[in-house]
């Protein structure tokens, strides 16, 4: 009996160490390092690049930020628009700045992707922030803005008329390949993050020029090429985040994921993780 009675306690003293170790373990990854999951131009491996198909898409498949071109229009609206012109992504022709937005609003910017999309338009900014706006993060690139002088004071004026220039409230990012327009958004919008996107060009960036971009950046945001341990090492010792771009391949993002970036921008958002967002 007093036998039965020890094995009896030994089972119980290792099912709690059991419970326990596993607990421990359970924890442990819970605290993983989150990566977040940008989607490029919204879903563009699925949909149509910067339209709200995309940004929908996104939002589906559980993406933490859409990824979206601000551009302005010949009578100074801003639009969504990758390239400068519209030829590629629409049915339309030449420049974005020479185009009202009425006149853009009559092009088809889905067709192009596939007919499943045909009378997709190019969205403003205004419509996107008014869409997604507390639903999933934005990641607002300025592109090209020395093209359009005053976009800056735009894009922030349509932030503060909609109480989006908090980021306690909003998970709301600009970026831009051009710094000193970074530099002018952080006098506009103090409290907004900030990234400078860089090109391969940056594959030597120096610690000197890190320290800079720390100053008035939150995010060092490079072609995922010039990626390696050591870089990922000092960028993080300057307190930078990383948002490499552009995934498109599975391999790509488990690279990526295993040099312990803080985020990667993609069009597959299934590369980062699969957590498709349940349809209501």
């Amino acid at each position: 009996m007093k036998r039965m009675f020890l094995i009896f306690v030994m089972v119980l003293v290792m099912m709690v160490m059991y419970t326990v170790s596993t607990s421990a373990a359970s924890n442990s990854m819970g605290k993983r390092h989150h990566v977040e999951n940008i989607a490029h131009r919204g879903a563009s491996g699925h949909a149509p690049e910067n339209t709200m198909a995309a940004f929908h898409k996104a939002f589906w498949m559980k993406a933490d930020y859409i990824e979206v071109d601000v551009q302005m229009s010949k009578d100074g609206e801003l639009v969504i628009i990758h390239d400068t012109t519209l030829d590629r992504t629409t049915d339309g022709s030449g420049l974005v700045s020479e185009h009202t937005l009425e006149e853009m609003k009559q092009l088809d910017a889905g067709s192009w992707f596939s007919n499943e999309y045909a009378g997709e338009k190019i969205p403003t900014l205004e419509e996107v922030l008014d869409e997604f706006r507390g639903k999933i993060g934005i990641l607002i690139e300025l592109k090209s803005p020395e093209l359009y002088p005053g976009i800056e004071e735009k894009v922030a004026e349509a932030l503060k008329d909609r109480n989006m220039d908090k980021p306690r409230n909003n998970k709301i990012i600009i970026q831009s390949f051009n710094h000193d327009s970074v530099i002018k958004t952080k006098s506009l919008l103090p409290r907004v993050p900030l990234g400078v996107l860089a090109g391969m060009s940056w594959q030597d960036v120096t610690d000197e020029e890190l320290e800079e971009f720390a100053t008035y950046a939150d995010y060092f945001n490079p072609n995922q090429n010039i990626l390696n341990p050591e870089l990922v090492e000092r960028i993080h010792d300057k307190k930078l985040k990383i948002w490499p771009y552009t995934v498109r391949e599975q391999e790509q993002a488990d690279r990526l994921l295993k040099l312990g970036v803080d985020g990667i921008i993609t069009d597959f958002p299934e590369y980062v993780y699969h957590h498709p967002r349940p349809r209501r």
